[in-house]
């Protein structure tokens, strides 16, 4: 781990967390950044994964890495992904090593958010959800889940990492990552966002077919014009949200209704994206029920939901136009 890195983190107590789950994980977003880079042809690799999708050349790769980041990780038990949604040991023989830690966690990841948008070079991310234990299922996502990471490749490879241990101050940073070398800069110490009044408010509106056929989303995207919001809007989910980040306001909604079914995982994109959000002082509820998104324990690894996060009075807005 970098000395600045470690500097930061020193205080948080978990030395297997900072000297090793998260160095393994950022060096695996690095390498991510490096196979994108070299993956000239984004082609079908021949396989399906566990629902039956096929998959790219880049979904299998991608998944290979994390795999064999966690692998080198002693207290990270199981791991699960969204190409591969069963939590299983990291590898044979960590299984036994972790049980001798005071450590052991279980990790859960989507390595590559954002397929769809490689073909044109569009900005893609990794999500990655940090639990304490060695299962994230039927556990309190406030307590349990530690920790999360958006990895972002485009122009430049950069992760944003949330910490939120039980008896510590949440933490959020930004770092910059050279590919292919385990060398990182910490390009923002604490990463919140702003306080209103704002001088530009934006919105991302995902599944905006919806709005052709479910009047309250047709209301709210009309009330963005009126209220001349700035539409940033990608296609991505992480490089949607982290521009929020980046520029300290955002909301970004994806509805459920009727015809339009949620299909975001709660264990692989929803909980880590609420963690990061409340931790820069936001809110992320379901779109579909208006909870929000760290109440509920996990059933299983399957379970998905709709999304609204980013400034917290955004979302309340969002909310009341959508839900009431």
């Amino acid at each position: 781990m970098a000395s600045s890195l470690e500097s930061l983190l020193s205080s948080y107590g978990r030395p297997a967390l900072v000297n090793s789950v998260l160095p393994a994980l950022l060096d695996a977003i690095s390498e991510i950044g490096t196979l994108l880079r070299e993956s000239q042809n984004v082609t079908l690799a021949g396989t399906n994964n566990v629902f039956g999708d096929g998959q790219l050349n880049v979904d299998v790769s991608t998944e290979n890495a994390m795999r064999k980041a966690l692998a080198k990780c002693p207290s990270v038990l199981t791991a699960s992904s969204e190409e591969d949604p069963i939590e299983r040991p990291a590898s044979d023989s960590q299984t036994k090593d972790a049980a001798t830690t005071s450590e052991q966690y279980t990790v859960a990841f989507d390595p590559l958010d954002g397929s769809s948008i490689i073909a044109p070079n569009w900005t893609v991310g990794t999500i990655i959800g940090i639990w304490d234990g060695a299962s994230a299922l039927h556990q309190n996502p406030t307590e349990k889940q530690i920790a999360s990471v958006l990895g972002v490749h485009g122009p430049r490879t950069t992760a944003v990492v949330a910490l939120r241990i039980p008896g510590t101050k949440p933490i959020l940073f930004e770092l910059g990552i050279n590919n292919g070398s385990q060398d990182y800069e910490i390009v923002r110490s604490d990463v919140k966002l702003a306080a209103p009044p704002f001088k530009t408010r934006y919105f991302a509106p995902a599944n905006l077919r919806a709005a052709g056929e479910y009047e309250p989303y047709m209301r709210l995207i009309t009330y963005f014009i009126e209220e001349k919001y700035t539409l940033r809007y990608i296609g991505g989910l992480v490089p949607d949200l982290v521009h929020a980040l980046v520029k300290g306001h955002g909301v970004y909604v994806s509805p459920v209704t009727d015809k339009h079914k949620a299909k975001l995982r709660r264990l692989y994109e929803l909980l880590p994206i609420a963690l990061i959000m409340e931790c820069a002082g936001g809110k992320a509820i379901d779109s579909a029920t208006g909870e929000d998104i760290l109440s509920r324990p996990l059933g299983d690894c399957n379970e998905t939901g709709g999304l609204i996060c980013g400034t917290a009075e955004d979302v309340d807005i969002v909310k009341k136009m959508l839900l009431s």
